[in-house]
């Protein structure tokens, strides 16, 4: 069995490949996920790795068979909550992170309190309502917070077309902005995770004051 790595040992882990004054950057940023799709399960997982100190995790859904063609799920998660299931590889990448699973559905009454803490949050819904939805709720009622939403990584078209740019003063979009599923097929792992990255790596560039795309 390997031995416990102590919190000590993994933040000297992290210091040394990120610096110290970028590690606690990463390390006080509190960052929200809403929906833990193909989307919101990428980009936990890299913020994970990243070094992100808190982590807001929501959703209600549970894993399906179905999802393991581009969620960061596996064989043994499915019917958990991906709230749990998440959770649970997180910890096992860094134990010492603080992460707060939010077992609810987000509503324009609820999204203000379960994501009261953060100044940035990731949208990784499927649904465009909802997608507008939370975009309205936390434009207008969470004035610290930015907020980095996603559309447009359907089919199997080039990589390249997923690119990050800056909407609003606190509305960054990644994404091709035109490939859904009804015209461009199904959702991949591939684009589903170049996209995620994007948004992760809009993240990390908010999270070290870096503003621009």
């Amino acid at each position: 069995m390997m031995e416990t790595i102590t919190q000590q040992q993994l933040e000297a882990a992290l210091i040394a490949r990120h610096g110290r004054k970028r590690w606690q950057r990463l390390q006080s940023a509190c960052v929200g996920i809403a929906g833990l799709g193909g989307l919101g399960s990428n980009i936990a997982v890299q913020l994970t790795r990243l070094g992100i100190g808190r982590l807001i995790l929501a959703d209600y859904d549970r894993v399906e068979l179905s999802n393991l063609n581009r969620q960061n799920y596996r064989l043994c998660d499915v019917g958990k909550p991906k709230t749990d299931a998440l959770t649970e590889q997180m910890q096992q990448i860094n134990p010492y992170l603080y992460c707060e699973p939010q077992l609810v559905q987000l509503t324009p009454q609820n999204i203000p309190t379960v994501f009261a803490g953060c100044q940035i949050i990731c949208e990784a819904f499927d649904d465009p309502e909802q997608k507008a939805m939370l975009t309205e709720t936390v434009l207008q009622q969470l004035p610290q917070a930015t907020l980095i939403a996603c559309s447009g990584m359907a089919g199997a078209g080039s990589a390249n077309t997923i690119t990050t740019s800056r909407r609003l003063n606190r509305l960054y979009l990644c994404g091709d902005g035109t490939a859904d599923i009804a015209t461009d097929g199904s959702l991949l792992a591939p684009r589903v995770s170049v996209c995620a990255a994007h948004a992760a790596t809009m993240v990390m560039r908010l999270a070290l004051g870096l503003t621009t795309p």
